[in-house]
């Protein structure tokens, strides 16, 4: 017999090999219709195995989150089989889950198109409604390999021959039709539901490797409902509207071109927008840190003390002058802070030390992973190291919180949620440093939620914290829904002993200090690509590059949108002026596209009674007032959240 533990703790016992779907009949057979699969020990199964020794058991139904993974893997099998019902003769490779859906890789003379996405998708909903089961078997790897060499499946036979020989080999049929599979899998197809939709056709090497074969990969998405389905793709028709990309170009921010590949060109507007955040966050810096500038570019041998040589070598630009010497522009500003640190005698009254530079960094990304302002090869950070002794770590760390959860408060963002990254398996520095770093930082998470009233939410990612000590990762949530994780607090064993750094402690000996890396934007760029996606290009009037047009309605009232703009200017706003001979409406809406916040109107009767017609973004509304009401209600506006 053996023992099963229920999630309300109750323990029941059954013979030896029963499987799940025995037990969650005999207790109710209204539970068995809705279960999908189990889990034994935490880890899903299906529910057709057979159960051997004692373990926790939980039945999985659909709300469960777990079971969005086996949805959308089963809809990827099902997908397969209707390719190759549709297309016989069509290799099918790998097909897993990936985030919001699945995708599977085909290999076909006539490759795969978007206009083929409507006639799978149709053979896809009758194969779900022939609600066939899922059945697995074990095959011995010869067995398999024949099948699949038969059917010309050569990939499938690379992949059984790529199974480490401890593992078993398993075929999973659904109805006559069958793969090779990991599993698990659900009760049945029928079970995945009818909210799913193919999303794109692309191309894909074979196993990522570009020296491969090219194939067709197919892209889906599943969901539990449908409703959860509709809101996945309201979500990206809105990410659509909102790319940064389309809006960069319609504001005319910056632009990219081949050869500066990764790097931002910044148009006018585009800086002033990069100049409000630095701005921004150089006031909101002042009062605590010094600013420091470290340089661009440094000999080899300091990357090769710091270690950055060694893991990020394959990442750094990297030059060799005439005289033989190597140096490489810098990827990251933490070495020379250190070096500004080491200049000088430093004694524990100096601390904490908080030093803090908009750094602009290089790092080569390949050229397929670059992706408008959100994956750049240049960008600044807005990059800060914190010098102090062990027992000032917790604090500093609250410190750096506060900061990071009041700058993102101020752009709008309360969903915060902040993970504690733990020690990971290639590290430096004690166990002993390790633990009394990560039972500090355990504690200021804690904190963290309780002090928040549980609005923050909080996080352990084991085995995820940098090689040199553990850290926070701040993860925001924009407008749609979208999770962006950006700023990070990081404790740091290694760069203050690779270096030598030394403060002369109360007792006259030479102590190392702690060094915490801390970023609240992260990538200023990346920032902002976030930003004008949140905002979807409507920014707060304070951040807005350009905050408002005086557009003359006739040429009579020039002279009035003259003084206008220039009383506006004089108030400290900033602004263009649209004198030009074309119709009222058409000047509307071209700096409506170009999301001008506000767009005043004069004409004759404005100019007459010195009002002012003001038309904010996204209103077709008018509001008309005085000049002075204007000015003063747009400067109250225009006031950055630190300053009011």
């Amino acid at each position: 017999m053996i023992q099963l533990t229920f999630p309300d703790n109750s323990v029941r016992e059954f013979a030896k090999g029963t499987t799940g779907a025995d037990v969650v009949g005999g207790i109710s057979k209204s539970l068995q219709k809705k279960t999908l699969a189990m889990a034994l020990n935490g880890e899903l199964r299906d529910l057709s195995d057979p159960i051997e020794e004692n373990a926790s058991i939980e039945f999985i139904n659909r709300e469960d989150p777990r079971a969005l993974e086996l949805i959308r893997h089963d809809a990827a099998h099902v997908m397969a089989e209707a390719v190759q019902e549709l297309w016989p003769g069509t290799q099918v490779t790998i097909g897993p889950v990936i985030e919001n859906g699945f995708y599977y890789d085909f290999k076909r003379d006539v490759p795969f198109s978007t206009e083929d996405i409507a006639a799978i998708e149709k053979k896809m909903r009758q194969l779900i409604e022939r609600n066939e089961k899922f059945t697995k078997e074990i095959w011995s790897r010869d067995q398999a390999k024949a099948h699949f060499a038969e059917q010309g499946e050569h990939y499938k036979v690379e992949l059984i021959d790529a199974i480490p020989a401890d593992q078993t080999v398993k075929i999973y049929r659904q109805g006559e039709w069958l793969d090779l599979c990991r599993g698990p899998h659900l009760v049945s197809t029928g079970q995945i539901g009818q909210a799913f939709k193919l999303m794109k056709v692309a191309g894909a090497y074979w196993r990522g490797d570009s020296n491969n074969e090219m194939l067709t990969r197919i892209y889906g998405t599943a969901w539990s409902n449908e409703a959860d389905l509709k809101a996945y793709l309201h979500m990206l028709e809105e990410a659509e509207k909102r790319d940064h990309r389309k809006l960069g170009r319609e504001m005319d921010l910056y632009h990219f071109q081949e050869e500066g590949p990764g790097v931002v060109f910044w148009h006018h507007k585009g800086w002033q927008l990069f100049q409000n955040l630095t701005n921004y966050m150089r006031r909101r810096l002042a009062d605590d840190y010094q600013e420091v500038n470290a340089p661009q570019i440094l000999d080899k041998s300091l990357w090769e003390t710091s270690g950055h040589w060694e893991w990020y070598h394959e990442n750094m630009f990297v030059t060799e002058t005439e005289d033989h010497r190597v140096f490489a522009i810098k990827p990251m500003n933490c070495p020379g802070h250190v070096q500004i640190f080491k200049h000088g005698l430093k004694s524990y009254r100096d601390l904490p030390l908080r030093m803090a530079e908009f750094g602009a960094v290089s790092r080569y990304e390949p050229s397929g992973a670059l992706h408008g302002l959100m994956r750049v090869r240049a960008f600044t950070q807005d990059d800060a190291h914190i010098f102090c002794t062990e027992d000032q770590l917790a604090a500093e760390c609250h410190k750096i919180n506060d900061l990071i959860l009041s700058v993102y408060k101020d752009f709008g963002f309360e969903e915060i949620v902040v993970k504690l990254s733990t020690r990971p398996e290639k590290r430096v520095g004690s166990d002993a440093v390790w633990d009394h770093a990560e039972e500090v930082m355990t504690e200021v998470l804690k904190q963290i939620e309780e002090n928040s009233g549980g609005r923050i939410k909080t996080g352990i990612l084991e085995g995820e914290g940098a090689f040199y000590g553990p850290k926070f990762e701040y993860t925001l949530r924009d407008a749609i829904g979208r999770e962006w994780q950006c700023g990070t607090t990081q404790v740091d064993f290694n760069l203050p002993e690779r270096f030598g750094a030394f403060y002369v402690d109360s007792d006259g000996e030479k102590k190392q200090p702690v060094m915490v890396h801390r970023a609240i934007c992260g990538s200023l760029e990346r920032f902002l690509g976030i930003l004008i996606e949140n905002f979807a290009g409507h920014f707060p009037l304070w951040m807005a590059p350009q905050q408002f047009v005086v557009a003359a309605i006739t040429s009579d009232a020039d002279d009035y949108a003259k003084e206008v703009h220039a009383a506006l200017k004089a108030a400290g706003l900033r602004g263009e002026l649209d004198l030009r001979n074309e119709k009222i409406n058409y000047k509307v809406r071209e700096h409506s596209h170009a999301k001008v916040p506000a767009i005043i109107a004069v004409g004759k009767r404005e100019s007459e009674e010195r009002t002012v017609s003001i038309r904010r973004l996204g209103s077709r509304n008018q509001v008309s007032m005085t000049l002075d009401e204007a000015i003063a209600s747009m400067c109250e506006e225009a006031t950055a959240p630190d300053l009011r």
